[in-house]
């Protein structure tokens, strides 16, 4: 079997020789064919010259390098256009990820699965780290409807045909298993053993629960209402629509049976915004549609696992004639 190993880097010059040794020592245990792809996400530490040093005693190896840091998103996505494996392992460059694994994570694709991700069961972080992960990975279960346990787990395989259909930017791969849920792989799961930090320090901040939070809601609207933005835009402004008409209808009867004047009531100006407020939101979504409508065709929605041409059509059905008339 074809492997490859697609490992970013940003400022960890010490562990990128260690980590090498020790995916090549176990693929050869496990006798694969493999390739490497770094990827230096902008480093100053020297990084790239440990690569070049490695790459000149090994053809296996090859590397991209980005003039600046533009995050692991964008590590991935240039590493997966490299790799040319028929499984494409994901790995962090801190030596936390054990290589002693891989031949688990090949073993739970041979069972079916199109992705696997690691699970750090046993974590050796500090509590400033594993509780915002918790929130996180039970936020995007909630969302998605997955029971993933480590979204986040940079240890990762997946099958070679399903990367071009797995678009990242910004800090999209920490939701990479509800990407690929949404578009209908089968993603699963292997607890993996997690090795304390030797060299360096995390990168993780608090800002990430930010960025974290906000990207989530881009993944849930996106995955769930790219294709209907009307039953987004539509839901609320019908929703809207119809508290602002009730209130409306409320004064209206109060008019009516002359139960005081309703001009001077806040609740008039509050029924007015509420219907004007939804009707703009229901033509929003209708403007959506139209433009979603000129810009994609229905075929590009969906991810077809399988498709039978006319031609291979036609080609059986001549064979079929040509049996039967033997």
């Amino acid at each position: 079997m074809d492997c490859s190993f697609v490992i970013p880097f940003f400022n960890e010059r010490e562990s990128l020789e260690i980590l090498y040794h020790e995916i090549a020592g176990e693929c050869a245990r496990l006798d694969l064919r493999i390739e490497f792809v770094f990827v230096d996400d902008g480093s100053t530490d020297g990084g790239r010259e440990v690569i070049d040093r490695l790459a000149a005693a090994d053809e296996r190896i090859s590397l991209v390098r980005f003039r600046r840091n533009f995050g692991k998103s964008a590590a991935l996505s240039a590493g997966f256009r490299e790799a040319a494996g028929d499984v494409v392992f994901t790995m962090d460059a801190d030596l936390q990820d054990n290589p002693c694994e891989i031949g688990n994570f090949l073993s739970a694709l041979e069972q079916g699965h199109d992705c696997v991700t690691g699970w750090k069961q046993v974590r050796n972080d500090p509590l400033d780290k594993t509780l915002p992960s918790k929130l996180f990975n039970g936020a995007v279960n909630k969302a998605f409807g997955l029971s993933i346990n480590d979204h986040n787990c940079g240890f990762k395989a997946y099958r070679r045909e399903l990367l071009g259909e797995l678009e990242m930017y910004g800090e999209l791969h920490r939701f990479v298993p509800a990407l690929l849920h949404a578009r209908g792989y089968r993603v699963g799961q292997i607890a993996v053993e997690h090795r304390a930090r030797r060299f360096g320090k995390s990168k993780f901040g608090t800002k990430r629960l930010i960025k974290g939070a906000l990207d989530l809601m881009t993944v849930w609207l996106t995955t769930r209402y790219a294709a209907r933005p009307l039953h987004l835009f539509g839901g609320g402004g019908l929703a809207l629509s119809a508290l602002g008409f009730a209130i409306l209808g409320y004064l209206s009867v109060l008019w009516v049976l002359g139960l005081g004047p309703i001009g001077d009531r806040p609740l008039l100006m509050l029924g007015m915004l509420l219907v004007l407020f939804g009707g703009q939101m229901i033509s929003v979504g209708l403007v959506a549609e139209v433009i979603l409508r000129r810009t994609i065709g229905e075929r590009d929605k969906y991810s077809i696992a399988e498709r039978l041409g006319s031609i291979q059509r036609r080609e059986l059905q001549h064979e079929v004639e040509r049996q039967i008339a033997r």
